[in-house]
C-alpha cells in the first residue's frame, strides 16, 4: 500500500452535499470502512453514492493508479466522500499567518493601493508596536516597500497616510482553503462552485 497513494486528497461534503474540508485518503477510506462516510463518484446521471461495500464492488473498474491493495482488497482511492451524520459547515477560525494576511489584502499595498508580488510586500503594524501596536489581523495590513519606507514607525494619520480599507478578521470561508490544493481532482469543482456561490460573505 502506497504511502503517497494514501496522502492522497479527498473532498469531504457534509450531509447537505456542502464541501466543508480535505483530507487524506487514508481518512476517506476509515470513514467509509465504519459507516460514517459513504464514496461519491460521478456516474452517466450524476452524483452517486456508494457505501464501503459497494465501494469495493465498484473498485476494480479503476486503474492501478486510483486504487490501494490491502491483503484481500483492491480499493478505489474516493476522490469525494459524503458524511452521513454531519450537517454543519465547521466554525473555524482563520490562521493569523503572513500568507493569509496577503490572501486577506489580495496581495495590494493598504497606502498606494497597487498589487504586487508577495516578495515586494511587507507586513505593516498600522499602529506601530513602540507606540503599542499589537501583531493582530486589526493592526496588520499588506504594505509595498515604498509606503513601508514612508510610513515609518508612525501611524498612517501621523505619515499623512490614508488606508484603502480598515483591517479586520476575515471569516473563515471552505472553498478559500480547498481552492488552495494544488491536487485537487476535477470532480471537486462542481461542490467548490456551489461553495463559492452560496457561501455567506461577510462586510468588505
Amino acid at each position: 500500500m502506497s504511502i503517497e497513494a494514501m496522502q492522497h486528497p479527498v473532498l469531504v461534503l457534509n450531509r447537505l452535499w456542502q464541501a466543508i474540508n480535505v483530507c487524506t485518503a487514508d481518512r476517506a477510506l476509515a470513514l467509509l470502512y465504519t459507516g460514517h462516510a459513504q464514496a461519491v463518484c460521478e456516474t452517466p446521471t450524476g452524483f452517486g453514492t456508494f457505501s464501503f461495500r459497494e465501494w469495493c464492488d465498484f473498485s476494480p473498474t479503476a486503474g492501478e493508479a486510483g486504487a490501494v491493495r490491502t491483503i484481500s482488497l483492491r480499493i478505489r482511492i474516493p476522490r469525494i466522500i459524503l458524511l452521513l451524520f454531519f450537517d454543519r459547515l465547521p466554525n473555524k477560525e482563520v490562521k493569523f499567518t503572513r500568507h493569509n494576511v496577503f490572501e486577506r489584502d489580495r496581495n495590494t499595498c493598504q497606502y498606494c493601493g497597487k498589487r504586487f508580488d508577495r516578495r515586494d510586500l511587507n507586513i505593516d503594524h498600522v499602529v506601530p508596536r513602540q507606540a503599542g501596536g499589537l501583531t493582530q489581523w486589526t493592526n496588520v495590513v499588506c504594505s509595498c516597500v515604498d509606503c513601508n519606507r514612508l510610513k515609518a514607525n508612525r501611524t498612517p494619520e501621523q505619515a499623512g497616510m490614508r488606508l484603502i480599507r480598515k483591517p479586520k478578521k476575515p471569516r473563515w470561508r471552505p472553498f478559500v482553503e480547498i481552492q488552495f490544493v494544488r491536487t485537487a481532482d476535477h470532480s471537486w469543482r462542481h461542490f467548490l462552485d456551489l461553495a463559492y456561490w452560496n457561501v455567506e460573505l461577510g462586510e468588505d
